[in-house]
């Protein structure tokens, strides 16, 4: 698991206690912040797991891997 990955699910649940805290209080612009930072983590989690097939991809055909990605 990498950073990418690890934010994206720090953001997903932050996001989903914020939705739910903005439905609970009847605040319409934090649930809306809640499920945009959950839609942020959806992506940075999507982003990190294809970085870690690409690196898992090299490493299996022997090629250097940069990590300047």
């Amino acid at each position: 698991m990498n950073k990418d990955r690890a934010k994206g699910t720090i953001d997903e649940v932050v996001g989903a206690a914020k939705q739910r805290a903005g439905a609970l209080v009847g605040n319409t612009q934090l649930e809306v912040e809640g499920i945009a930072q959950q839609v942020k983590g959806k992506l940075e989690n999507a982003w990190g797991i294809a970085k870690d097939a690409v690196r898992d991809a090299n490493e299996e055909a022997g090629a250097p891997h940069e990590p300047r990605v």
